[in-house]
């Protein structure tokens, strides 16, 4: 990345680019506690029934994957399980299922899901019902969910989504629901090295292209809303210069943004505002970063460097720090205020480090860096901006690693790999566990997490 803006400079001949209940660090080591889910199987009256293997296996995954919840196995679950309250029975009745059956040994849960599915008037009805099992009958309901949609597997799927979603959101969580995740694919490119942005849903559903630029598309981001998309394109027509665009994010329609007169415009990065931009500029020579208006207008000069300083990326929770990459041909990750002072390095100085990226917490970045192999394998690290001389590898000699960004969620992270061999677009874990590949198709890079 960073050879390709500095070659481009020098064709033109320069004168003088949420964590929500509990610290990162102590989910990636396992500690802290977390709630403790029991989630029973769902039953279907009549026909629901047909439907409900997509259901209990889209909730129970959706459910794990948030991070948020110690799921039990359902192999320790007493044999007959409730399906409505009216199952359930105080703890000195001698009839029905009682709480406590779940609350203590093997199951050990904290909290218990439960329901039933009904067809009723051409639409299919979730009953479900999430229980603390530490309270007594009268007391222990946290949670009713009545959703409906329609009776078939989709339908199904996305009322398990959607509860899934409620119960995330009750417990403090963010859900992932209805989130996109935008990335540059060669699929629909004009030419050989053409590329297009493309989008999908947070699962890797539903992958579709979104412009129709016909140069090569890098470097996307996303605006806090979710509303536009800023990217750099390389326009081809003997024109090497890379500009920056914008388009919005549902339509793919462009949005007017204006380059100022330069050899080098990329690697746009918003504020948590959306209404300014960061990016990197070689207007006054080498490349330098400059702030503008999120139209691009209204510019000016941030950085003052004797190096490339490129790649700035603004804390999501305090739009005066900043974190940017420096260094050619050995980068490193900095942080410095919004005036461009106060620099201060992040990584340790080994290796190349770069592609930082911003928890939602605005505490802890994801960067790729080569540290402990050569030049060009990058793996995945994260760390906290306060204390960065703890470094956490999650990627491991599996391909060339990198472009990490984190979920609205603050637990999953999507990156590129090429660890099945073309680069493609991943997701994991925080810890980098539950590693899922996304894409298979053509060569896909460089994503970015909307909220939209």
């Amino acid at each position: 990345m960073r050879h390709l803006l500095i070659c481009a400079a020098a064709i033109y001949g320069l004168a003088g680019g949420v964590l929500l209940a509990q610290d990162i660090q102590d989910w990636i080591t396992g500690a802290g506690k977390k709630p403790a889910l029991a989630v029973i199987d769902f039953r279907g009256v009549g026909e629901a029934q047909l439907l409900m293997a997509a259901f209990n296996s889209t909730l129970f995954n959706d459910l794990q994957n948030s991070a948020l919840f110690e799921m039990k196995p359902k192999s320790m679950f007493p044999l007959n399980n409730p399906q409505q309250p009216g199952d359930l029975r105080p703890e000195d009745a001698k009839q029905g299922y009682a709480l406590q059956d779940w609350a203590g040994a093997p199951v050990n849960a904290s909290h218990l899901v439960f329901g039933y599915t009904a067809v009723t008037n051409g639409v299919l009805a979730l009953y479900g019902y999430v229980d603390d099992t530490r309270q007594s009958i009268q007391s222990a309901q946290l949670m009713f969910d009545r959703p409906g949609d329609s009776p078939d597997e989709a339908g199904a799927t996305r009322l398990a989504h959607k509860f899934a979603a409620d119960i995330i959101q009750k417990f403090g969580g963010a859900s992932l629901l209805g989130s996109h995740i935008y990335f540059v694919s060669s699929r629909g490119g004009t030419g050989k090295f053409g590329t297009e942005i493309w989008v999908m849903d947070w699962d890797g559903n539903n992958q579709r292209q979104l412009t129709s630029l016909k140069g090569q598309v890098k470097y996307p981001s996303v605006s806090p809303d979710g509303s536009r998309i800023a990217f750099t394109i390389y326009p081809g027509s003997g024109d090497p210069r890379p500009r920056i665009g914008m388009v919005d994010s549902e339509t793919g329609r462009n949005l007017p943004f204006y380059n100022q007169e330069a050899s080098v415009n990329a690697l746009a990065a918003f504020t948590p505002d959306g209404m300014k931009i960061f990016y990197s500029s070689s207007a006054s020579g080498t490349p330098q970063i400059y702030s503008a208006g999120v139209d691009g207008r209204g510019f000016s000069r941030i950085t003052n460097s004797r190096g490339s300083p490129t790649e700035p990326k603004v804390n999501p929770k305090n739009p005066d720090a900043l974190l940017f990459v420096d260094g050619f041909p050995n980068e490193q990750i900095y942080k410095m205020n919004a005036e461009g002072v106060g620099v201060e390095r992040v990584s340790n100085g080994e290796g190349e480090a770069s592609n930082p990226a911003w928890n939602p917490d605005g505490q802890h970045i994801a960067f790729a860096w080569t540290r402990g192999y050569q030049a060009g394998d990058f793996n995945i690290f994260v760390t906290d901006i306060g204390a960065p001389e703890k470094f956490v590898q999650l990627t491991h000699s599996e391909g060339r690693n990198e472009n990490p960004v984190w979920a609205p969620d603050g637990y999953h992270i999507v990156f590129t790999s090429t660890r099945s061999g073309k680069p493609q677009i991943c997701t994991m874990m925080s810890n980098g566990t539950q590693v899922k590949q996304l894409t298979t198709q053509g060569v896909n890079q460089y994503p970015v997490w909307g909220i939209k």
